[in-house]
């Protein structure tokens, strides 16, 4: 007997579902019935722009319902879930609300992630199609897709992006046939993003047309987006932050335009900005180090440029307070999770509270608990962890009960992982993270997935993974091997073993130290802060309990 599958959806309590639509939060607004009002109200406006191409509002619309015609016609059916990995290029929206169209649920996966991922969320979400490009970045998504119907049967259509082989193309699908189309409840899920990761591979988020459109307009309202905005999209357009936050759909919930950049890199950025008089954009803070040092050789007229938000890492106070001088615009600090809950600094919040804060929460109902390792509250100003729920913040990962048990507390709150203090202004601070997982500029990287993959090589007989500072990223990634019978191999033949295990690039550990043997805690857990200890300055000479830690023996990349 096949035993039952996890819920796929945890709804909100009806109580607070009510409370959250008489408070206006919740309107009843599928992203269909959106994305039409937008085409009516803005019309022959631009809203995209990727490269050559300029599409208006209407001419968004028009290319979502005839793709969903041919994906209506290649089997797709309301209620199936489909990973769609692609870059940042006018045809992730077209396919994206197309599928919504349909009402299928797209997993919006990223372009980074290879078939270790990319398999799991097909197998586990049980997915029908899979949507790629054909290249991107000097790697080919068609292999991929072989390897990953080969492991994930219920994959039946790979669609691609540019020339497709064996596969179904692109520019094939468009139709004009009429198509009953489907009618979306808004209360229902809309469409599944992924977690940061901190106990294995990410998990599926479900996110609600009603929950994730009013984060969208609370967001536009927030950053005072108008017809005016132009945004510059230059992370992973996927990524919770570029796409609601307020994103690419912030933008257009105002009627203002996007503006792909298939790459972070300065030279194409700023050509974007000069082209195009682009007056906002989102970067992380490895971006924002990359684009000061860019910027002082630079001949580019940036001056269009009226706001830049700065989210998904630590971001340094001196760093922070280099962005308006060298950009002559406001900086905006945003902390937030695909999970739900998103922090902005204010547009005319003090200096200080907009270089040593990461804001506050967006909605009145936004319910923030900071507490100890007990679930106790701290004291006012006390560092804890932070606890939240709300509107627009999930009740349960897809399918995934036992995770779930441990992710929220009895009362709905979801333990987001961070540790925060709340300033005296009620702005966030953000402290650190108390879930095991390295933010390596913005990506999280999971510690157990990587760990239960190096586990696997022949020579590693152990092995701990912790976050080490860095300068430019915030954090990378250090591995603690205790070597097995065979000699520990260098940290290249490393990163191979792993790409060839299809573990995403971001993943791969930056750094390997050879160790006799892991440090202990008292119950008898690995003692990260031990090994991070390790690796300050003056390294310590013991583990707890007495253990010898032998000097490590560091492969730094090659």
């Amino acid at each position: 007997m096949i035993p039952p599958q996890d819920p796929p959806f945890t709804p909100w309590p009806t109580a607070l579902a009510e409370h959250y639509r008489q408070a206006g939060y919740w309107r009843g607004l599928p992203f269909p019935h959106w994305l039409a009002a937008l085409a009516e109200r803005f019309g022959e406006a631009t809203a995209l722009v990727c490269g050559e191409r300029r599409w208006s509002y209407r001419q968004l619309q028009h290319h979502a319902d005839t793709l969903a015609t041919g994906l209506w016609r290649l089997g797709l059916r309301p209620g199936q879930r489909v990973v769609i990995q692609l870059p940042n290029i006018a045809e992730f929206f077209a396919l994206f609300f197309a599928l919504l169209r349909l009402g299928v649920q797209p997993v919006v996966a990223l372009p980074a992630h290879r078939r270790a991922e990319i398999g799991a969320f097909c197998r586990h979400a049980e997915a029908v199609a899979y949507l790629i490009p054909d290249r991107h970045a000097g790697f080919d998504y068609r292999q991929l897709a072989r390897e990953v119907m080969a492991e994930a049967p219920s994959v039946a259509q790979v669609v691609v992006v540019g020339e497709a082989e064996e596969f179904t193309p692109f520019s094939s699908l468009p139709g004009t046939a009429a198509v009953e189309w489907p009618t979306s409840e808004a209360e229902t899920v809309a469409f599944y993003q992924l977690s940061g990761g901190s106990t294995g591979l990410p998990k599926l988020i479900p996110r609600t047309h009603d929950d994730y459109l009013y984060s969208v307009r609370a967001s536009a309202e927030i950053c005072r987006l108008s017809p005016h905005t132009v945004y510059l999209c230059v992370l992973p357009v996927s990524h919770n932050f570029p796409l609601s936050s307020p994103g690419s759909l912030g933008v257009w919930e105002r009627g203002g335009t996007v503006v792909l950049c298939n790459t972070p890199a300065p030279a194409d950025a700023f050509a974007l900005i000069e082209r195009e008089r682009v007056t906002f954009t989102a970067l992380v803070p490895s971006l924002v180090s990359t684009w000061i040092e860019a910027r002082s050789h630079s001949q580019h007229d940036l001056s269009s440029l009226a706001l830049i938000q700065v989210g998904g890492a630590a971001f340094p106070v001196a760093l922070a307070a280099q962005v308006a001088p060298t950009f002559g615009c406001r900086l905006q600090q945003v902390f937030g999770m695909a999970e739900g809950l998103v922090n902005y600094t204010r547009l005319d919040d003090p200096e200080e509270v907009i270089l040593t804060t990461q804001g506050r929460p967006i909605s009145a109902d936004d319910e923030i608990a900071i507490v100890d390792d007990d679930d106790q509250p701290v004291a006012p100003g006390s560092e804890g962890h932070l606890l939240t729920r709300g509107p627009y913040t999930l009740r349960g990962y897809f399918r995934a009960a036992s995770h779930n048990a441990r992710a929220f507390t009895q009362h709905g709150f979801y333990r987001t992982g961070d540790r925060v203090r709340l300033t005296a202004t009620g702005n966030l601070q953000v402290v650190g993270r108390a879930k095991d997982q390295i933010n390596r500029g913005g990506e999280k990287v999971a510690a157990e997935e990587v760990e239960g993959h190096l586990l696997y090589h022949p020579a590693v007989a152990d092995v701990a993974i912790v976050a080490m500072p860095d300068p430019y990223l915030g954090e990378r990634s250090c591995a603690f091997v205790v070597p097995g019978s065979a000699p520990l191999p260098r940290r290249h033949e490393v990163a191979r073993y792993l790409r060839e295990r299809g573990l995403a690039e971001y993943k791969i550990p930056d750094r390997i130290e050879a160790i006799a043997s892991l440090p202990l805690t008292a119950v008898g857990k690995v003692d990260k802060a031990a090994l991070r200890r390790l690796l300050d300055p003056a390294p310590i000479a013991a583990a707890t309990h007495g253990s010898p830690l032998a000097n490590p023996r560091s492969y730094p990349s090659p």
